[in-house]
């Protein structure tokens, strides 16, 4: 039993865990997380880009009312970011333990997944809000809500991530 407790306490205490050095799983997750939300806003942006750009053809004067829904897919790349910049901000990194780098990695998932996946559908949610605004300028604000909703993963993941840094002590 004490040769097993021992083990898990120099599993612990080790300096690398899988090959990676704490530091490098820390910046592992935070590459990750802003990896996910821009690759997710690019794509998010140029679906609704699609359509705005068809609709802009017929009606520039529409390009005011369409910026919002075609700008709010990018804001998911703008979660990844912070979370990249909070990992040094929140952690030692050049004195991270492995198990806790690996920690850290792992918060950093749902930012990673969340707002890859939620820039993606925001995207394709803010193409078919255009629509409205295509043919009814005034729903605008109506329109950019249709989209927003889709938005909420994206900051519940953010938020989550933030609360998991903050559980993670040396």
């Amino acid at each position: 039993m004490f040769g097993a407790l021992q083990g898990a306490v120099n599993v612990a205490k080790a300096v690398t865990w899988g090959g990676l050095t704490g530091y490098q799983w820390a910046i592992l997750g935070a590459a990750l997380a802003f990896i996910g939300g821009g690759m997710g806003s690019a794509v998010g942006i140029t679906y609704v880009n699609h359509v705005a750009s068809g609709i802009l053809v017929e009606d520039p004067d529409k390009f005011g009312p369409l910026l919002p829904l075609i700008a709010i897919p990018g804001t998911q790349g703008v979660y990844g970011l912070i979370t990249g910049i909070l990992v040094p901000i929140f952690f030692d990194l050049p004195k991270l333990p492995a198990y806790q780098g690996l920690l850290v990695f792992f918060a950093c998932l749902p930012v990673a997944f969340v707002c890859f996946l939620s820039a993606v559908y925001q995207g394709l949610s803010s193409a078919s809000a255009s629509g409205m605004v295509a043919r009814r300028t005034e729903e605008a604000g109506k329109a950019l809500i249709l989209p927003a909703l889709v938005e909420t993963y994206a900051v519940f993941a953010l938020i989550l991530t933030i609360y998991l840094f903050t559980q993670i002590k040396g």
